[in-house]
């Protein structure tokens, strides 16, 4: 069973396999976008987006994390004071993978993987339907709401009396129409 056992391997071992992800990494933030193929480019969002929530921290802590992976200084310096930046108010998605095709060499699948660019924008907040729910009243024959409101005046303060009462013009209201389409018809 492989349980718990996440990631791809790529064919390599292990210190290939990280020297690998290290380079292409180092290449992705010095040039912003670099061609691979979809597989690689699924792992190395993964590493990508980790280094650039590193560098939104902005401490030294996270600069010398950052130097574990990154090899090169003038690339985690970009990353840290340039493109760290960029992404102060968006939180995740800083990279986009694009399909490309095929190699014609070995039909392997490609894909462009590149740093976002536009400024993001969150989206609105839709509304809880339980406010609709409140409003929408069941509708109950008006003899039983008279016998309701009965026994709430004597159990309670009157509060329920009066929207007992507009219950019952609801339903009232709502007689009407159904009576004059049948006249109608």
């Amino acid at each position: 069973m492989r349980h718990r056992k996440t990631g791809r391997k790529l064919g390599r071992n292990t210190s290939h396999r990280k020297a690998m992800m290290r380079n292409m990494v180092t290449s992705l933030f010095q040039h912003d976008r670099i061609k691979t193929t979809d597989a690689r480019a699924k792992e190395l969002r993964k590493i990508a987006e980790k280094l650039v929530t590193l560098a939104k921290l902005g401490d030294l802590h996270a600069r010398r994390q950052a130097l574990e992976v990154i090899r090169d200084k003038n690339v985690v310096a970009k990353l840290f004071e340039e493109i760290a930046p960029r992404y102060t108010s968006r939180p995740g998605g800083y990279t986009r993978i694009i399909k490309l095709g095929q190699r014609a060499g070995d039909n392997a699948s490609l894909s462009i993987i590149e740093l976002v660019e536009e400024e993001f924008t969150a989206k609105p907040k839709k509304k809880t339907p339980a406010v609709e729910a409140k409003s929408a009243a069941p509708v109950v024959p008006v003899e039983a709401e008279e016998e309701v409101s009965v026994e709430n005046e004597e159990s309670e303060a009157g509060e329920d009396a009066v929207v007992s009462s507009e219950a019952a013009e609801v339903s009232e209201e709502q007689a009407e129409p159904e009576a004059g389409e049948t006249e109608e018809k």
